[in-house]
């Protein structure tokens, strides 16, 4: 059965992602070169030093300071934390920055690659593709304990940023 928009927004919504958008894709696959994953590598490198211009998204995934520090200088993902691809590469997407996107694995990629695979069999899918570089949802993007507890992180890390570390 193709999904409507409509019946796909709804899905969304029963997995508290009401406010993820959403693109129309024709799964036409390609062949992915074998070698695919050593680009990958880097690039996935790329996106994480690019977050530079998320830092006020990233606060609300209240990291610590030492898993904020290792995903903008590119050395580790957080755990919990996953990059996925907007269009995957098996329909053509690319290994490029623009073609990524951070969210939590639990429960958001999880989600989604549930609601993609209930899409199986399609003429057209309908792929998560938010307005930003990280995902958050409405429904899990809260501060921290109390307090404005989010903006003294953000000045925080902004500070010890200016100081290099």
């Amino acid at each position: 059965m193709q999904w409507s928009q409509d019946f796909a927004e709804q899905r969304l919504k029963s997995m508290h992602m009401d406010d993820m958008p959403i693109v129309l894709v024709a799964p036409n696959v390609v062949n992915v070169p074998s070698d695919w994953f050593s680009g990958y590598r880097e690039t996935r490198r790329q996106f994480m030093c690019s977050l530079d211009d998320s830092i006020e998204t990233l606060a609300f995934m209240n990291l610590s300071q030492d898993a904020f520090m290792d995903l903008l200088m590119g050395r580790n993902l957080p755990e919990n934390t996953s990059i996925r691809f907007r269009i995957p590469l098996i329909w053509g997407g690319k290994v490029e920055v623009d073609n990524m996107f951070l969210c939590w694995t639990f429960p958001n990629s999880q989600n989604l690659d549930r609601f993609i695979i209930e899409q199986t069999g399609n003429d057209a899918i309908w792929m998560p593709n938010p307005a930003k570089k990280v995902y958050i949802s409405t429904h899990t993007g809260g501060g921290g304990e109390g307090g404005n507890s989010t903006e003294d992180r953000m000045t925080q890390i902004g500070m010890n940023m200016a100081r290099g570390m």
